[in-house]
């Protein structure tokens, strides 16, 4: 009763020492995929058509920026913020850094009341230096 039953039957067994990649590109590729999709979605800005005027100049600086879209809603450096926490914003900026500039820009078709509220809010928190953004005449009309 000598004979060899075969390998796997009783006989020593060898392990399978290879490994299935295919479900680990599967992964990748869909990773991958999912990550280019969602790019172009998280550097979209803020949709604004900024009026313009022929002495606008290009600022290059780091700034606070204010932003009102047509909604009316409030964004500091495009970043959603209540009318509250904008006073409180303005206010910290004002007793850290009383000489910084900050920009406001607001949608061209806004009511001049609701920027100069605005304007009035963040003026009213200490902010003594508020600058309005625009765009140059040439590229406005080019759009």
């Amino acid at each position: 009763m000598g004979a060899s039953l075969g390998p796997g039957r009783g006989g020593r067994r060898t392990a399978l020492a290879e490994i299935n990649v295919t479900p680990l590109v599967d992964v990748i590729l869909v990773l991958l995929i999912i990550s280019m999709v969602a790019a172009p979605m998280l550097q979209r800005g803020i949709n604004l058509e900024l009026p313009a005027t022929e002495t606008a100049t290009e600022i290059e600086e780091s700034r606070v920026v204010v932003s009102l879209d047509r909604n009316g809603r409030i964004r500091i450096n495009e970043r959603p913020v209540h009318v509250e926490l904008l006073l409180e914003r303005m206010k910290g900026l004002a007793a850290t850094n009383p000489t910084e500039t900050v920009y406001l820009q607001a949608d061209k078709l806004l009511p001049y009341g609701e920027v100069l509220l605005v304007m009035d809010k963040i003026r009213s928190a200490g902010v003594t230096r508020v600058a309005l953004v625009t765009v140059p005449l040439e590229s406005a009309e080019v759009r």
